[in-house]
Parts: C-alpha cells; sequence; structure tokens
C-alpha cells in the first residue's frame, strides 16, 4: 500500500490522498484550498498518471473534501464516484454554488481561471455519482483488473457525525487495510449525534487533526457553551439590538437554527422571523427531508416549519432596520466581501447594542478572522471595501466545533490499533502535537505526516 498527499499546502487545504491498493488506485477526496485562488487551490492531480485512479470516494460535502471533484473527473474520466446517500442528495448543489461563486468572483477579482468548471460539466459528471448507506461493503476496483485471487477490494462508510452525510471510510483488501477518518466529531451536537466508528480496526489509520494544538479547557461542557450563547443573544434582543451569528451554509447553519427553535419553543427568545442566506436554506430543507435516514437528535424537528426562516434579500442588507431586534444567521463563516455577513458587520460593528457571535473557525486572514481579533473601541482593517472599523459591539466566540477534540482522537488511534498513522488535515503545531502523544501512549505505532506531493509506505 502507498498513500500519496496531494494537499498543495502543508497546512488544512484541499483535502485529498491517493492511495495504491493491491494493484488498484483509490482517490480519497478532491477538495478545494479555502484560501488559495484559481488553480493554485486545486489538490496536487498532476502527480497522478492518467490510469492512476479507479474510483474517487467522497467523505463529505464541505468544498475543502468536494470542491475539485469535477476537476478530478475531467483527469479521470473513467473513474466512479462513491459517497453516502445523504451526501448524494446534496453535492450537485455544492458543485453548482461554487460555480456561481467562482464565475463571480472572475468578475470581481478578476481572477481569469475561474470557473474551475462549468454547470454543464456538474451535470455531466453527475451522472456517475453512486451513493451508499452506511455499514454496507461496496466493490470499487474495476472487474476488468481482477486479481488472481478473484478478490476485489471494498468501501465501508461509517457515520462521521460531522455534518449530514459524513462519513469515515473503511478500505478492505486482501491483504490490507486502511481507514480514513474523513472529518469526524465525537460529541453529540444540537442535531447530529456522534460518530459511529464502532469496531473498525485497519492496518493504516488516515486521521484529521484539527483541533490537534487546542487544549480542552477543565470543566468544559457544549451545554454550556449554549447556554452563555443563549444568554448572549438574550441580552441583545433585550437592549433592542441586532444579532448576527455568521455559519458555514452546510451543518453549522442547522445546528444553530436548530438551538434557535428550542429556545423559541421554550420561551427564551420570542418568535421572530429568522434571516439567512438562500444556500443555507437550501440545505436546511435536506435536513428537514432526510431526517429519517440520519442518525440525529430530533428527529421529528423540521426547522423549516418550526422557524420563520427568510431568505435575506441583498436589497435588504443595506435598507433593514437593526434596532428592532433581528436575528441574521448567515452563510458566510469568514465574511468575505460581497456577502451580506460582511455587509451587515459593517453597519453593526459600530453599534453597542448589537452582537456578532462566532459559532465556529474564521481565518485569521478573512475579514472574519480580523473582526474577531478585533479590540473594543480600537480601529482596524475590516477588508478593503468595508475598510477600517471601531468595533463597539457586543463580540463573542464559542466553542460548538463539528470536530473531534484531540483527546478523542487519540482514543480513536488505540481503539483502530494500527501499524501506522498518516496525520493530516491540521496545521503543524497540531500535527506534532498528535505525533508525540501517539508515539507517547503507543510507540509500536509508525506516525508520517507526508507534506504536499509526499509519499508513504502503508
Amino acid at each position: 500500500m502507498q498513500i500519496t498527499n496531494l494537499n498543495p499546502d502543508a497546512d488544512i487545504g484541499a483535502s485529498a490522498w491517493h492511495v495504491e491498493f493491491e494493484g488498484h488506485g483509490l482517490l480519497l477526496d478532491a477538495g478545494i484550498h479555502p484560501k488559495r485562488e484559481g488553480r493554485e487551490g486545486l489538490p496536487l492531480l498532476g502527480k497522478l498518471a492518467a490510469d492512476a485512479v479507479d474510483a474517487i470516494v467522497i467523505s463529505h460535502c464541505h468544498h475543502d473534501h468536494v470542491g475539485a471533484l469535477p476537476v478530478a473527473l475531467r483527469q479521470f474520466p473513467h473513474a466512479s464516484v462513491l459517497m453516502t446517500e445523504l451526501s448524494y442528495f446534496l453535492v450537485e448543489r455544492i458543485l453548482h454554488n461554487s460555480v456561481n461563486v467562482m464565475e463571480r468572483q472572475r468578475e470581481e477579482l478578476g481572477i481569469r481561471e475561474y470557473p474551475l468548471f462549468t454547470h454543464e460539466e456538474v451535470d455531466d459528471f453527475a451522472a456517475v455519482f453512486q451513493g451508499f448507506r452506511y455499514r454496507r461493503p461496496i466493490e470499487w476496483a474495476p472487474h476488468h483488473r481482477r486479481q488472481s485471487a478473484g478478490r476485489l477490494p471494498t468501501i465501508e462508510f461509517f457515520d462521521a457525525g460531522h455534518t449530514l452525510g459524513s462519513a469515515g471510510v473503511l478500505v478492505r483488501g486482501a491483504k490490507q487495510s486502511l481507514f480514513y477518518s474523513g472529518d469526524v466529531c465525537f460529541h453529540d451536537q444540537t442535531l447530529l449525534r456522534r460518530a459511529e466508528f464502532g469496531e473498525v480496526r485497519a492496518d493504516v489509520l488516515i486521521l484529521e487533526s484539527t483541533r490537534g494544538a487546542r487544549e480542552v479547557p477543565r470543566g468544559f461542557t457544549r451545554e454550556d457553551e449554549i447556554e452563555r450563547l443563549a444568554e448572549s443573544v438574550v441580552n441583545v434582543l433585550k437592549r433592542k439590538g441586532s444579532v448576527l451569528i455568521p455559519a458555514f451554509a452546510l451543518g453549522r447553519t442547522q445546528e444553530i437554527l436548530a438551538t434557535l427553535a428550542l429556545w423559541m419553543a421554550e420561551g427564551r427568545i420570542r418568535r421572530q422571523p429568522v434571516f439567512i442566506g438562500g444556500l443555507g436554506r437550501v440545505f436546511t430543507e435536506i435536513y428537514d427531508l432526510e431526517s429519517h435516514r440520519a442518525n440525529r437528535n430530533l428527529s421529528g424537528l423540521k426547522l423549516t416549519e418550526a422557524l420563520d426562516l427568510r431568505v435575506l434579500s441583498p436589497n435588504l442588507v443595506q435598507s433593514m432596520k437593526l434596532s428592532t431586534g433581528h436575528i441574521f444567521v448567515l452563510t458566510a463563516g469568514m465574511m468575505n466581501p460581497n456577502t451580506a455577513a460582511h455587509d451587515l458587520a459593517v453597519r453593526m460593528a459600530g453599534d453597542e447594542r448589537h452582537g456578532i457571535f462566532f459559532v465556529g473557525y474564521a481565518d485569521p486572514d478573512a475579514p472574519g478572522g480580523r473582526l474577531k481579533k478585533s479590540k473594543p473601541g480600537v480601529e482596524f482593517h475590516f477588508s478593503d471595501s468595508g475598510g477600517r472599523l471601531k468595533r463597539r459591539c457586543q463580540l463573542e466566540d464559542f466553542d460548538l466545533t463539528a470536530h473531534a477534540n484531540r483527546e478523542d482522537l487519540i482514543s480513536l488511534v488505540g481503539n483502530v490499533d494500527p501499524k501506522v498513522v498518516i496525520l493530516g488535515h491540521g496545521d503543524g503545531p497540531a500535527r506534532a502535537w498528535m505525533e508525540d502523544e501517539i508515539r507517547h501512549q503507543f510507540p509500536r505505532i509508525r506516525v508520517e505526516q507526508p507534506g504536499p506531493g509526499e509519499k508513504v509506505k502503508g
């Protein structure tokens, strides 16, 4: 077994791993780097031969794991594409939205390489997408390359608890096995329940390490964090301010909406419209429609029925009065320019009545990250279009992650009991902590951190 890291960056970026497995080739994810523009954001697919990929497996539908799928299929047109059935309901909408964003960035930012693929290509490639249930072995290698033993390798999806449809992937062959964690969450969220990796065992473990450098404070609980958010929202609404919660469209938006629905049902906040983005609305409807297929809490809660959801039109962003206590859950976690979250933040930042509440990661170099680091009353550069702001609004950061804490990842290593652990999807300090801890607790396990384009043997 030979594994190649195709992420073009040593940091979190375009998730993609190539696995040479018993005479067959498997591509695990085909993401796009969220901080790079044009073709520089693509995985290093050029390092692979034209016949190197028999199948592409998608762990979940976040852009850094699926955003380059059409480009990969253009290079490997005979590859099958496998994902969970829940991801199957999401993937085309994700990719079509990517085309829309790239077309807009071509005009606004002058990135002439965009779009990297077209709506027509997404429609054409969708014919080869296949969705499968969790815990079902699936043959993925082409039959014409069947080895003399007559056995084809299989993959099997295990619920990763990260977002709707997310999965860890077990690859089994005649002699070896590999488990790819994807992005995983080992604690219950408001809607989705924790990962169900069961009794997975494998020779090689490819493991995410997003939170490897983040120590969980003593006594921390997610329930306390949600209570702290509730108190902050209530206080802002009491003083007739508006609340802005920037959240990614798939996953975090639905978790926050479910939390708001519970608070309204309990009478903690009054029933009122909740303004969201168009893509967030689409994914929320899918969460509702597929609730019976998902391993989730509150399976009977239909967000589109429990809440008065209203898509925020561009003309309303600048015109609506903010002094009447609105709630915005907007699908632009980084607050990049030309988004409603960005433009509302410009309006809200200087008014002490309002509250801007982060519930997830914001890149330090993005407007959201700069706002998160800002000090009250101190002018700072928000963005080129937004200019310099002086923050007076209430600003809070809440740890409602959908990624596993580092101690849980170490426990996964012990459960899987691999001979080799390959660390990815984390920055340098995160991977360094993970490697040190694995070596300390499991000294017989070999730990690898392949750089961009580097290969390791399993």
